[in-house]
């Protein structure tokens, strides 16, 4: 089966290294890729806003399956038009998008389906929002509706870092959107759910806990990740049943309700609350750094496994995961998720080893020099026996990058570490 991966992050480059693996593979074909895709695929010039030229060149080309990587192309509708043509596609619909693309929109699905969730106040316009605010006080949490590459939310400590948060959605140049949802601060550990949906059921496909902070200590701004590790420790199996029956479950039921069932990847962001698992977000697509963990740990051919939730069908899957935990640590340009330098060179990359891989997130060639081209660069991954095994496997090959102009943190996995501790 040829195949088209859309997308080029550290995510499609763990995507890629996964399928290209598969003796069901005849050729994959990568749109646009990056440097680390390319040692697994053919790269093609294809733009994914295109989805007249997506479609064609997938008829051309005979693919037997289309996986949309990010979640721009997904929000934007590309996953219509492929399945109009009767192309296969892993990822959702336009409409079954809005979980990711609409807080707004998936905080109301709450409130229909009793979800556990964060109180919350919708708002499009400043003042309005601002007034709420002064209602509510601090800690409390500012999101932009829309997609902002994982740097739309503020988590306010302050009244006034809020009311800055709530200027920053609506104001100038650099806005993030129309609309603010303005959410209840909740306390406890983050993790994150996988399930594969194929519109009526959903099977769980791995657990992680994502580090979304900049610096140690999970102090700085949001970032889009900085690091995450796998299983999650936080999310017992009974926390999992109950997020499944709670959560997952009934917005499923919602989405086939409004007539837009979900197919695809379903990334449930989780709190771990005294009252149990609540909501905090969704995305239509895997995480990224979650992704290159998983991948690592999936033991079974990714590629039937896509196909069959592409094609509706969930039943008979059984994923296999290897014992192991496995540990990403993003190495990011200095100054991200603020203004950062594109273009420094990294001089050396370690080689991949058995159980440990250099995941490509935002690099470029020029000529025979890589350069870094974005603001998380590279997703340095590896598997251990434990958290702590795989930590040290994953910085082991970290200090073996040379990139001056870089920064990473040295504490992913310090809840895990901690809690095999005590």
């Amino acid at each position: 089966m040829d195949v088209l991966l859309i997308g080029s992050g550290g995510r499609e480059h763990a995507l890629a290294w996964k399928i290209a693996q598969s003796p069901e593979l005849g050729t994959l074909y990568a749109a646009p890729g990056n440097p680390g895709i390319a040692t697994v695929a053919t790269l093609v010039e294809l733009d994914p806003a295109d989805h007249a030229g997506v479609v064609d060149f997938a008829k051309a080309k005979g693919i037997g399956l289309v996986v949309v990587g990010p979640e721009g192309p997904l929000v934007a509708g590309l996953a219509d038009p492929l399945r109009a043509a009767g192309i296969p596609v892993f990822g959702p619909s336009a409409g079954a998008s809005r979980l990711e693309g609409s807080k707004g929109f998936t905080k109301d699905l709450c409130t229909l389906k009793d979800i556990p969730t964060a109180a919350y106040g919708r708002f499009g316009e400043a003042e309005a929002a601002k007034d709420y605010l002064r209602q509510r006080g601090a800690p409390i949490v500012v999101k932009a509706d829309g997609l902002a590459a994982g740097k739309g939310v503020t988590v306010a400590m302050t009244l006034d870092e809020a009311l800055g948060a709530v200027e920053a959605c609506f104001a100038g140049e650099t806005a993030l959107g129309s609309e603010v949802v303005i959410e209840d601060y909740l306390e406890g550990p983050e993790a994150s759910l996988f399930c594969l949906c194929d519109g009526q059921e959903a099977l769980v496909f791995g657990t992680a806990e994502d580090h979304k902070r900049a610096h140690d200590g999970d102090e700085g701004p949001n970032t889009g990740g900085m690091g995450a590790y796998s299983p999650a420790v936080a999310l017992t199996p009974e926390l999992v049943e109950t997020a499944m029956a709670r959560i997952v479950r009934p917005t499923l039921e919602g989405m086939r309700e409004a007539g837009t069932p979900f197919a695809g990847i379903l990334y449930a962001g989780l709190m771990i609350t005294r009252e149990g698992p609540k909501l905090i977000e969704y995305n239509v697509r895997f995480g990224d750094p979650e992704c290159q963990t998983l991948m690592l740990r999936l033991k079974s051919d990714l590629l039937p496994i896509l196909l069959a939730v592409a094609k509706g069908d969930l039943s008979g899957l059984a994923p296999e995961w290897r014992d192991e935990a496995a540990v990403c640590v993003v190495v990011a340009a200095e100054g991200y998720p603020g203004a950062y330098r594109r273009g420094t060179e990294i001089r050396h990359l370690p080689a991949d080893e058995a159980g440990a891989v250099v995941f490509h997130a935002g690099t470029r060639r020029e000529g025979e020099r890589l350069l870094a081209d974005g603001g998380r660069v590279l997703g340095v991954t590896a598997l251990g026996a434990d958290v702590a095994a795989a930590v040290a496997s994953a910085y082991r090959l970290v200090g073996a990058v040379d990139w001056p102009e870089s920064f990473f943190r040295s504490d992913i996995g310090h809840r895990a570490i901690g809690a095999a501790a005590s």
